[in-house]
């Protein structure tokens, strides 16, 4: 199974698991994602919380909190890649307002079907959900003021054409203002490959300089990593342990070196 169909899979099952009345975990094991895991719990607020329908929060799988972040403005128009159960979505287009407009961006049939069902709940009727993926974006040239994402862009086997996508969508001076998990400086393949199976359940998160980079290429300027969340050996050691790895031994080489950062650029005006 290539990466693209594995994220498909993870994803369909846990909006299946909400739909059914349970949350996105994908179980009860310290690689689970969720529960109290240190990347993925209290990330929104009660006032955020009580905006939207709980079957939207219960989907969230992200890292981060993209709309506590990003400046949103009333009357304009936002773009989340990677949109799940439609959480990132509704926030922003309550902070647009009536005049503004939110698009979420999935490719997988379950988490959009949640994410309509969870738009219809909330009665916010600026929200359109699209299908497609991230590296081939459904929308025009120069048509959105603001692309937001929260833990999505690590999924991708193609981040430059992700970055390439979003520069191309955005309006001229449009931001972009993303979650995302970035590694800081380099580390055996073998453990960064585990890490980043715990971190999130992925295995694609770029080096805190390389994303810089790509931005830069993809015609961004204004770029700037801020750190959200630093994760600690103690949070990944069940899980290391887990695949047989010597967590002492590795220690000086992981503690700090993983995190959820607030991606922002911009592009020219």
């Amino acid at each position: 199974m290539n990466i693209k169909e594995a994220v498909k899979e993870k994803y369909g099952q846990a909006a299946l698991r909400v739909n059914t009345g349970g949350s996105s975990c994908c179980g009860s094991s310290p690689s689970s994602c969720c529960g109290a895991d240190p990347i993925t719990s209290n990330l929104y607020d009660e006032s955020q919380a009580g905006q939207i329908p709980v079957e939207a929060m219960l989907a969230s799988l992200g890292c981060g909190n993209p709309t506590a972040l990003a400046d949103l403005n009333p009357g304009e128009t936002v773009l989340d890649l990677g949109s799940g159960g439609g959480i990132d979505v509704l926030l922003s287009a309550k902070r647009v307002g009536p005049s503004g407009k939110a698009y979420g961006l999935d490719m997988t049939d379950e988490m959009l079907s949640l994410a309509r069902a969870n738009r219809e709940k909330s009665g916010i009727a600026n929200v359109e959900f699209l299908k497609g993926e991230i590296e081939n974006i459904p929308l025009p040239d120069n048509s959105v003021d603001v692309v937001i994402s929260n833990c999505v862009i690590n999924l991708s086997v193609d981040k430059g054409r992700v970055l390439r996508e979003a520069f191309r969508v955005l309006k001229p001076g449009g931001r972009f203002a993303v979650s995302d998990v970035v590694v800081r400086g380099e580390m055996p393949p073998e453990v960064r490959r585990s890490v980043l199976l715990w971190v999130g359940c992925v295995a694609g998160a770029l080096e805190e300089s390389e994303y810089r980079t790509k931005l830069a290429a993809a015609g961004f300027e204004s770029i700037s990593l801020e750190p959200t969340r630093i994760y600690k050996l103690d949070d990944a050691r069940d899980f290391l342990a887990g695949e047989g790895i010597d967590v002492e031994a590795i220690a000086p080489q992981v503690d700090g070196k993983f995190m959820s950062a607030f991606v922002r650029a911009k592009k020219p005006a």
